[in-house]
């Protein structure tokens, strides 16, 4: 890139492509400013000397979307990713596989805002299109099977997401290779539907897999390293393996901190993990504590009818409760019933559990 800089200029093309290419390392690397920074400079200088519907400086805007993306900054990745999707479909076609990926970029965000039907939506799209364009086996087909998969989760709609986890693992498996991170991520979601089906054993196996291979290949302060390791520590949690669970969440609540920062979704996510462990030990203090913080900073970076945010009030009502703060509890839980309600639909999994506490709080009173 200094060469480039040096012999070509700060604006060439190919000076360009080696700060993408810088970027796409620290980007790899989970060093989400330094990569930002880069897909900043890089867009602006694209976009002013190629043109705005030039493949490059879409490009810069698909990576810097994706950035966002990796920082919780999930508004400005949407706004990003609308205007590539339609510029792309307007330029290269809706069969692009360009065009596909912006789409399922913005598959992604809308799931991560927890606007799942609208994701299902454009996943089942670009799903059904790149195996058609692209071909069955084809690495970005195996992706786009693994992000409907990962909707039909958020929905609750586990065999469903199992069936085409487990599809994508075994096929990315024998196509890629078994270290490979597409195919890691393929058997993470697999252990994830297992989790949320109760098969605590096949789960914990994948994971304790995952994590080690992740360790090695991408470090151990890698993001996804840290989301195997909280994997598996929710799946200890689900055992009643307290002291390992904490052990694991200690550690990825610390390092997600200093790596991602404080009001980090992921961050957010591991303090959330670490106080339900607090809980189910008796320590219900530190777990209010915990939980407070994270509820009140999910409403003010996620939105108060995020998925994530809501979740954090159930979990505060439950610590209340326990507390003996039985109307605090009470209101907490009717908000959340409410909200999961208008915004999950009332048989989504969380609601109907959130429906039955109910039952059984007013029963008690």
């Amino acid at each position: 890139m200094e060469t480039r800089k040096r012999v070509l200029g700060h604006e060439h093309p190919d000076t360009l492509t080696s700060m993408a290419n810088l970027a796409s390392t620290f980007w790899n690397q989970g060093r989400w400013k330094e990569a930002e920074d880069l897909d900043v400079l890089v867009m602006e200088t694209s976009s002013r000397v190629l043109g705005h519907e030039h493949p490059d400086t879409l490009t810069s805007m698909a990576n810097l979307a994706s950035t966002y993306q990796n920082q919780g900054r999930w508004k400005e990745a949407e706004d990003l990713e609308v205007l590539v999707m339609e510029t792309t479909s307007r330029v290269l076609g809706q069969e692009h596989p360009s065009t596909l990926t912006s789409m399922a970029n913005l598959a992604s965000a809308n799931r991560n805002q927890g606007r799942l039907k609208e994701a299902e939506d454009l996943d089942v799209l670009v799903m059904e299109t790149s195996s058609r364009v692209l071909g069955h086996e084809h690495p970005d087909t195996l992706t786009s099977m693994a992000n409907l998969a990962s909707t039909y989760q958020n929905q609750g709609r586990w065999k469903e997401a199992e069936d085409l986890d487990a599809l994508a693992m075994e096929t990315s498996s024998r196509v890629l290779g078994h270290e490979h991170p597409s195919t890691l991520t393929s058997m993470a979601n697999l252990a994830s539907t297992y989790r949320n089906q109760g098969r605590w054993k096949e789960a914990e196996d994948l994971e304790v897999l995952v994590m080690e291979t992740r360790k090695r290949v991408l470090g151990h302060e890698h993001p996804d390293t840290l989301t195997s390791m909280a994997n598996l520590a929710s799946t200890f949690w689900n055992q009643g393996r307290w002291k390992e669970a904490e052990d694991l969440e200690v550690l990825v609540m610390e390092t997600t901190s200093r790596v991602l920062g404080h009001e980090h979704p992921d961050t957010l996510t591991s303090m959330a993990n670490l106080a339900s462990t607090y809980r189910n030990q008796g320590r219900l203090k530190e777990a209010e504590d915990l939980e407070v913080l994270v509820m009140e900073t999910r409403k003010r970076v996620l939105g108060h009818e995020h998925p994530d945010t809501l979740t954090s009030m159930a979990n505060l009502a439950v610590t209340w409760k326990q507390l003996g703060r039985r109307q605090e509890a009470l209101g907490l839980l009717e908000g959340c019933f409410t909200l999961r309600g208008q915004i999950l639909g009332i048989e989504h999994p969380d609601t109907i559990s959130c429906f039955v506490a109910l039952l059984e709080w007013r029963a008690e009173a």
